[in-house]
């Protein structure tokens, strides 16, 4: 514990889920959080998003693990409120160490042919996009203060396979990763280090919800995430449906920490096998959902 002490660690996406998860880790290894979100619904993702009760009780959470924290409700597609944002943060806590790009949703599933164009711009928006939104408002900070720094993009291993009936949300995380390999040697002479983290399913409300429990569930009409489960245990050589949080949060943190101080570059799999070759496609109609 405390590997991170006297640091100032950035999540966008923090008010619940992964975000929540990862504020609440590394204010446990010491360091003062930084928590961004949108806390209201965009009309195309079909699962309800974070609203500002869920941020408040994030605050709580990190203020509980005797962290200080700041905390602000913006969009990540926002360039201009998140350099307000991070301005005024880095302002109150004097430091801004480690940048975690969280935010990101997924909205429906078809055929690429097939989705309207609202549904594949918002995708694009929120999780590429609003990643480099992330890196513009925030890089520098970490190049003023000449202290290194590191910077964690959380992408999917749906951005280092192929999927069907997920393009939007594959190209939006394949982007991530190259954002990733492009900005790690752009920082390197700085010190600052660059890597992404790409998980499989995780248990939040992106795949617990009505629409994806249905869908695993083969289409069963009111299905649970205990129908879900056996698709989803499928997707893996481990016998696990899915992450928790926790899971990605412990990846995260040691990339964030001097345990990780070399590396940089790497898109850091945490996916309980699910691309290992002897797998069969981890798809379920199609998709993998995360």
């Amino acid at each position: 514990m405390n590997r991170l002490e006297g640091r100032v660690a950035l999540i966008t996406g923090a008010a619940r889920g992964q975000g929540r998860s990862h504020a609440l880790r590394l204010a446990e290894e010491g360091a003062d959080i930084v928590v961004l979100d949108l806390c209201r619904q965009i009309d195309t993702v079909p699962y309800p998003m974070a609203d500002s009760d869920d941020l408040v009780t994030t605050v709580d959470l990190i203020k509980s693990r005797g962290r200080r924290v700041f905390a602000a409700e913006v969009d990540v597609r926002d360039l201009a409120g998140m350099q307000r944002c991070v301005s005024a943060a880095v302002d109150e806590l004097g430091r801004l160490d480690i940048v975690v790009a969280n935010a990101g949703t997924l909205n429906d599933t078809a055929p690429l042919w097939e989705l309207s164009e609202r549904q594949f711009q918002d995708q694009i928006d929120v999780n590429l996009t609003g990643v480099w939104k992330t890196i513009k408002a925030t890089v520098p900070f970490l190049l003023e203060q000449n202290e290194g720094g590191a910077i964690i993009l959380v992408s999917s291993i749906s951005g280092l396979t192929v999927e069907l009936n997920v393009g939007h949300y594959a190209a939006s995380k394949h982007g991530v990763n190259g954002l990733m390999r492009t900005l790690s040697g752009e920082l390197a002479p700085h010190g600052i280090r660059v890597n992404s983290v790409n998980p499989t399913n995780v248990n939040t409300a992106m795949i617990n919800n009505p629409r994806y429990n249905r869908l695993f569930a083969g289409g069963k009409e009111g299905a649970t995430q205990t129908d879900a489960l056996p698709a989803l245990t499928a997707m893996h050589a481990l016998p696990v449906p899915f992450l928790d949080p926790i899971d990605v949060s412990n990846a995260v943190a040691y990339l964030a920490s001097d345990d990780g101080r070399y590396v940089t570059g790497t898109a850091h799999v945490v996916d309980a096998g699910a691309m290992n070759p002897f797998k069969a496609p981890h798809l379920v109609d199609g998709h993998s959902g995360r």
